[in-house]
């Protein structure tokens, strides 16, 4: 029938784009490095280093993941073509619509793992570290603080990403003034990073008696995680390090000892901190890997040579510096101010459906370098 013979030439279409997505992902060289790290762990000595052996089982489990995420596409691709090419021998129309969203959704994940090559930046493959500061206005803003959580939340799960609650600042009645999130897993940096900046919800505010239409800002700041084989030069009299208790938060038990850790960078007024470890030591060292992450990624967002060039600059989290909106009153929508991307369905996109957004912003990017 002519129905399924186009929608088949539509989908052998794309038949080159899917073996020049395998060569840009280099999935050759990508099976020989899984085979020579394997071989690695077979050695009677790898689990001596526990702390290298952690990190090449981490390195596995990464390329892995890039060769199954392609070979599913490859199977979703032939099993869409299966199923055209049955119903079209069934001639039974009603299989139409089952077909046409087959080949829709084919589409959306090749062009999703195609922007993925665009992820070439230093470090766009680390995990990424996101924290989390409410603006001016008191219960609304540390709400909307605790509903974008929640929304890079979902986003992780959806992604089969490990997301951890490094640390957070509870709200005076709701919400978090304040959060850090980290989220582990395959170019979580490279994809996270175009959701760094101020963003705006408009809505009329729980909080409000009188049912007031209320603006809220809220900032994001993502930056990469740094490991320990990328060396910092930190001046240890340059760090303020403070000791406190850990907050329950979620009906979580208070932690009775100080075994909460903040450290202050004293020249840029950088202050990172953790308390979801269980020693002084743990979250100590997780705040000093957030610190170098920090400092690197300024560092390399403003081409400085040395981390002692950086200078603590704020931004204010109010009017003229978002990066996207979110509307839910009068109408509902999310719109991205520098992409111009924008999605109706709100519920969806504060369930974690921000996918669009991400791939307009690397799409944005890629045709600034062309």
């Amino acid at each position: 029938m002519i129905q399924f013979e186009e929608l088949k030439l539509e989908l052998l279409s794309y038949s080159d784009k899917l073996k020049d997505l395998r060569e840009a992902l280099g999935l050759d060289k990508v099976q020989q490095e899984i085979e020579t790290l394997e071989a690695e762990t077979a050695n009677e000595d790898f689990w001596k280093d526990l702390e290298n052996s952690q990190k090449v089982q981490r390195r596995i489990a990464q390329l892995k993941s890039k060769v199954a995420a392609y070979d599913s596409l490859k199977n979703h691709f032939d099993d869409t073509l299966i199923m055209i090419e049955l119903s079209d021998e069934e001639g039974d129309l009603d299989l139409l619509e089952d077909c046409k969203a087959g080949v829709e959704s084919f589409v959306r994940d090749l062009d999703a793992q195609t922007l993925s090559t665009l992820l070439t930046g230093e470090y766009d493959g680390n995990n990424a570290i996101l924290t989390f500061h409410a603006g001016a206005g008191g219960t609304e803003a540390q709400d909307w603080a605790q509903m974008l959580v929640r929304m890079y939340q979902h986003w992780s799960d959806r992604h089969g990403f490990k997301c951890t609650m490094i640390d957070f600042l509870d709200g005076d009645e709701a919400g978090l003034k304040s959060a850090v999130l980290l989220i582990e897993g395959q170019n979580a940096y490279g994809y996270l990073r175009s959701e760094s900046g101020v963003h705006r919800l408009v809505r009329v505010s729980p909080f409000d008696a009188s049912g007031r239409r209320h603006t809220s800002f809220a900032s994001l700041e993502v930056m990469p995680e740094i490991d320990d084989t990328i060396e910092v030069d930190i001046n240890p009299d340059d760090l303020k390090i403070d000791y406190y208790r850990a907050s329950g938060a979620g009906g979580q038990k208070v932690n009775k000892t100080s075994s909460a850790v903040r450290i202050t960078h004293i020249p840029t007024g950088i202050v990172t901190s953790s308390q979801v470890e269980r020693s002084q030591h743990q979250n100590r060292e997780v705040a000093m890997r957030m610190l170098k992450s920090k400092l690197i990624e300024i560092k390399e967002r403003e081409h400085l040579d040395k981390i002692e060039d950086i200078k603590g600059v704020q931004k204010e989290i109010a009017w003229g510096s978002q990066i996207r909106s979110y509307v839910f009153m009068p109408y509902t929508l999310a719109k991205d101010h520098r992409t111009g991307y924008e999605m109706g369905n709100i519920n969806a996109v504060m369930d974690g459906d921000i996918d669009g957004f991400i791939n307009a912003y690397l799409k944005m990017e890629s045709l600034k370098t062309v």
